[in-house]
């Protein structure tokens, strides 16, 4: 899997958020706002082929956490970023 890149991270009021552009011509445009640890995972992981193992790593690097927390997580952050088409 792939985070899109189409999709770019801003800082609005000091919150990391992606808008989601709707339809061409309907106005269905959504925010996706990113955590800390959602941030560091995008940006770990932008502009290259990754697998949950990928996930997991970043994750028990960063932060005291178990391997088998990091993977529910990591499983967890690639659903929601797939729903949200953020991860193709």
């Amino acid at each position: 899997m792939r985070i899109n890149e189409k999709m770019k991270v801003r800082t609005v009021a000091g919150e990391n958020i992606v808008m989601i552009q709707g339809v061409e011509g309907t106005d269905m445009t959504r925010v996706v706002a990113l955590n800390e640890s959602a941030l560091l995972l995008y940006n770990n992981l932008l502009g290259r082929e990754f697998e949950v193992e990928d996930v997991v790593r970043v994750l028990t690097d960063e932060y005291e956490v178990n391997e088998a927390d990091a993977r529910k997580d990591g499983e967890a952050w690639v659903a929601d970023m797939m729903k949200n088409g953020l991860v193709v």
